[in-house]
């Protein structure tokens, strides 16, 4: 179930790439300034409220966000999946399984877990069906997200599951989130990077999470908007120039980019809003049990746009992609570019050695901008 779990997580972690090019690399001033945004006329929507709209409208719909192309599973498969195994683990999930059952074992009571920007809730309800087939019934996820629509498809899946008492939905936006109560575990998987207010959303966490809690975050940590900082595009644009005609086919904007395009989606709805920010702030506030970062050159030719062009099947496509996998992870290792993609395990105060690949260390992943 967790390898149909995984799969759902890793495809999430690419809905960014149906952004549109818009070059600014941190908040809107209509956002910084949350008091009086410097666009709004009496009577008009803020810039803010006019986002949230294009954020619900974009989802309302949306039954499955998870169409990744085949060739980000043959990536995972190669080269992600000995990264997971030096933890114990095959992929992201696992982390919420291991924590949340252990959670579950040593704590009798009813183990309170918030899951931030749940969307259609399917993690969160397979999660909970997981946790139910292994024994555990002392556990309440609560699924936290501004989007009624998918708030309500998770109430209809969780009744499929047969674990609609165990799953409680919360309509919020978690910008201005308040904890009213105390959590064991607080997940956020693939959300944070929508989150504007991001350091009073990781101050009410910090400050409702139990004292021997966990926080567990599957995200992206690039560039704003989902971008290339300068010394990666230098590189994904080396590769471009290598591949055929073909495979510059944007199938997302259904358009052909001779050099692949830097694009800023963080100008529609809040996708990417503030990435960058989301490792400094999560150094500055938690201390880290598992630390896992990954990714960089080797996005665009996996993501939505773009990996439906290549064939797993194919010779040269998959020699493609381990040539820039290992591009990326050399230039990873030596610290000229740092990663996009983290898996953390996090509490408010640890005890023991922190468990990562060296030498990824979560300041060692930190781009100083």
């Amino acid at each position: 179930m967790f390898k149909k779990l995984w799969d759902a997580a890793l495809k999430r972690m690419h809905r960014w790439a149906s952004c549109e090019l818009a070059g600014l690399n941190r908040l809107p001033p209509t956002l910084v300034n949350e008091n009086q945004p410097a666009n709004t006329i009496a009577g008009e929507p803020s810039d803010y409220e006019q986002r949230i709209e294009q954020e619900k409208a974009s989802y309302r719909d949306c039954l499955n966000v998870h169409d990744l192309p085949r060739i980000a599973a043959y990536w995972h498969e190669r080269h992600l999946l000995p990264k997971f195994q030096h933890f114990g683990i095959t992929h992201p999930g696992e982390i919420f399984e291991v924590e949340i059952s252990k959670r579950c074992a040593s704590n009798a009571n009813v183990n309170q877990v918030l899951s931030i920007g749940s969307g259609n809730c399917d993690l969160e309800v397979k999660l909970a069906a997981f946790l139910k087939s292994h024994g555990h019934s002392n556990f309440l996820i609560e699924c936290l997200d501004l989007n009624p629509a998918m708030l309500a498809r998770g109430a209809v899946l969780a009744g499929e599951y047969n674990v609609s008492e165990h799953i409680r939905l919360t309509e919020c936006d978690f910008n201005d989130w308040q904890p009213e109560q105390e959590y064991d575990v607080i997940v956020a998987s693939q959300s944070l990077h929508h989150v504007v207010k991001l350091e009073a959303l990781l101050d009410g966490a910090k400050r409702s999470l139990k004292h021997d809690g966990y926080f567990l975050v599957s995200d992206m940590i690039g560039r704003n908007g989902h971008m290339r900082w300068p010394e990666a595009l230098e590189i994904v644009h080396e590769f471009w120039r290598q591949l055929p005609g073909g495979y510059r086919y944007n199938h997302q904007l259904r358009r052909y980019e001779d050099l692949f395009e830097n694009w800023d989606c963080s100008q529609e709805g809040f996708e990417g809003i503030r990435s960058q920010d989301i490792l400094p702030l999560l150094i500055e506030r938690f201390q880290f049990e598992m630390f896992l970062a990954f990714g960089n050159v080797i996005d665009p030719f996996v993501d939505r746009s773009f990996g439906h062009n290549f064939r797993p099947e194919t010779d040269w496509d998959r020699n493609f992609i381990d040539r820039v996998n290992e591009r990326d992870e050399a230039e990873l290792t030596s610290g000229t570019i740092k990663p996009t993609h983290l898996v953390a395990v996090m509490r408010r105060s640890v005890v023991g050695p922190m468990r990562y690949l060296p030498p990824m260390t979560p300041e060692f992943a930190l781009r100083r901008t």
